[in-house]
């Protein structure tokens, strides 16, 4: 099995990540990205997150593929980490879903604890992250948001963020299910078998991601 402590930690493959971003991307877009992240760093986590102990709650989802399914069916009846990621346009998630499929999964296989990936966006947008990335994990859509609203981690983009993402040719709203903008905090979960959750690791700045090691420090310490 993969030893995250001893793999390149997600932060650092991130930083290696934006350096390149930096050389490519139109300066102005440079700095509404900085701004944007200020902005959400000074916002902090909303009040009123999840708390552990709490239920997770269940939705009406889709799989990759457009199937009605459910958060229990994607657990199916497992322990679980589940990673709510803002969308398959979004390279940070790009990256750290890889990074889990790399340095989590196999480790989370082996203590029988599964892994579920979800965003708001269309089913499309999800088998384009899951074939994209060779992610052999569970990639389910949640249109509207709606576990993300119940949870407290719903993210507000900035309209000059908006507007700069679509003069990228980004139009967020137009690969989410519901064909709104809204998208969740990067936040992780650890769930028990009963749809509890034991840990919860908000991430109010899209640049930062809950690290494999943390994950698997938070399995072993509230699951056993």
């Amino acid at each position: 099995m993969t030893n995250p402590t001893a793999a390149a930690s997600l932060a650092a493959q991130v930083k290696e990540m934006e350096a390149g971003v930096a050389a490519q991307a139109p300066a102005a877009a440079l700095q509404t990205f900085a701004a944007e992240q200020a902005r959400l760093d000074a916002g902090g986590v909303p009040a009123g997150v999840a708390a552990a102990g709490t239920a997770l709650p269940e939705a009406d989802l889709l799989d990759v593929h457009g199937a009605p399914t459910t958060m229990s069916a994607a657990r199916g009846g497992r322990p679980a980490v589940v990673v709510f990621y803002r969308g398959a346009w979004c390279p940070y998630c790009n990256l750290a879903l890889r990074v889990y499929e790399e340095q989590l999964r196999p480790e989370l296989d082996a203590r029988g604890v599964g892994l579920v990936a979800v965003s708001p966006q269309r089913p499309d947008g999800s088998l384009t992250m899951q074939e994209t990335n060779n992610l052999t994990y569970t990639v389910v859509s949640d249109p509207g948001n709606s576990i993300a609203k119940a949870l407290g981690v719903l993210s507000t983009v900035s309209d000059e963020m908006t507007a700069t993402q679509q003069g990228l040719g980004l139009d967020v709203a137009a690969g989410n299910a519901d064909g709104t903008g809204e998208i969740p905090m990067p936040t992780t979960l650890v769930v028990d078998a009963a749809g509890t959750i034991r840990w919860i690791d908000v991430h109010p700045n899209y640049a930062t991601r809950s690290e494999p090691a943390d994950i698997l420090a938070a399995v072993a310490s509230t699951l056993g």
